[in-house]
Formats: structure tokens, sequence, C-alpha cells
């Protein structure tokens, strides 16, 4: 094998290595993504809740004059 055909082979190698670990990439970057909207869809249910249950909470105080009146 020339100089020329091992520098080729070995940039084929490089191009096939870096193509594998983009593929991985990106493969861990939509995985990620998918985690992410799942916390932000909880988070946002977890807020609607917060939300409720503060609501419901200023309902069950009843506005009365404090004793000191």
């Amino acid at each position: 094998m020339s100089d020329m055909e091992s520098r080729i082979v070995r940039l084929e190698e490089m191009v096939a290595h870096q193509a594998k670990t983009i593929e991985e990439l990106s493969d861990q970057l939509a995985e990620q993504w998918k985690v992410a909207e799942q916390m932000r869809a909880k988070l946002d249910r977890l807020t609607e809740r917060f939300l409720s249950l503060e609501e419901q909470a200023r309902e069950a105080i009843p506005v009365t004059r404090p004793p000191h009146y």
C-alpha cells in the first residue's frame, strides 16, 4: 500500500468514526430533548395544581375582623 493509499484509509477511518460519534450525539440530544419536554409538561401540571390549591385556600379563609377591633 502506498503512502497516499494509507493516508486515504486513515482519513476514511476518521470520517467513519466522526460520523458514528455525530450519530451517537444526535441520539443523546434527542433523548435529552424528550426528557426536557416531559419535565416541562410535569412542571406545567404542578404549576396548575399549585395555583388551584392556592385558589382553594384563599376561598377557605373567611374575611373577618381581627379580634383586637
